[in-house]
């Protein structure tokens, strides 16, 4: 399936009942914060209320597993969108950090039985992360989108 046929077929639904939080990495913000504006646009197609929405910041993409524990705990949300950018380096480090984050907000999502969307982008370049992260292919929007989706399972 290609992103924008995904987008097509994500029509907006009505989350108005759901609280959302959204953890995000500064490290690259020039990346992470057009995916913040994303994953804010579709809240808002998807009519979840402002003061349903928290957004908290972090260093980087490492502590995005902390912060969505924190946000679980403290926000008491439907669904949490975790907003990230790993660009690959010349070691294996990128890997290792790719890892941790993304068994650490799968963990959480088990453990929980919330929806912990993963809008962590592993990227070659950050030419390739800035393509991910705005216009129709903003991966923070697809984020938010299957948060909601899932969230409106239960």
């Amino acid at each position: 399936m290609q992103t924008n046929e995904f987008l097509k077929k994500a029509k907006p639904q009505d989350a108005s009942k759901l609280k959302v939080s959204i953890v995000a990495a500064k490290f690259h913000s020039d990346v992470t914060d057009p995916m913040v504006e994303g994953a804010l646009k579709a809240l808002k197609e998807w009519n979840v209320k402002a003061k349903n929405i928290t957004v908290r910041r972090v260093y980087g993409s490492f502590d995005l597993p902390f912060a969505a524990a924190l946000a679980i705990k403290k926000d008491k949300p439907n669904a949490v969108i975790a907003i990230g950018c790993i660009v690959k380096g010349e070691t294996k480090h990128d890997e290792y950090i790719a890892g941790a984050v993304f068994k650490g907000l799968t963990d959480l999502s088990i453990w929980h039985k919330l929806p912990v969307s993963c809008g962590v982008l592993t990227v070659n370049d950050l030419k390739q992360a800035k393509a991910r992260s705005t216009g129709k292919t903003n991966h923070g929007e697809k984020a938010a989108i299957a948060a909601l989706e899932a969230a409106l399972l239960k």
